[in-house]
């Protein structure tokens, strides 16, 4: 697509961030379900549980995708019980697709 005078488009924002979501996210599939919203919102990152019983993430992508998936987060899974959702943001590696990671 051509923007005006013959200029490419702009480009979206790009906004990444990390997420911390508390409550009962362990053992009722919120890692899946952030999965497949991640995916179906083209971002890249990941998520994974952590030890103390949070589910961490890493969300990057259009900034309007991003915040629809930390909206996602904040209602979670039918199993789920989200207390909080912490974010922050997110400086690290560059990130290209989404995965799941080992519990840490």
């Amino acid at each position: 697509m051509i923007g005006v005078r013959g200029n490419p488009p702009p480009l979206m924002p790009e906004h990444s961030v990390h997420v911390t979501i508390a409550g009962n996210v362990q053992g009722v599939g919120f890692r899946a379900f952030v999965e497949r919203e991640a995916e179906a919102r083209q971002l890249a990152g990941w998520v994974r549980n952590r030890r103390d019983g949070t589910v961490e993430a890493v969300f990057v992508g259009e900034a309007e995708n991003v915040e629809a998936m930390v909206a996602a987060c904040r209602a979670g899974p039918r199993a789920a019980a989200v207390e909080d959702v912490r974010v922050a943001d997110y400086i690290g590696p560059p990130l290209t697709r989404f995965t799941a990671l080992p519990t840490m």
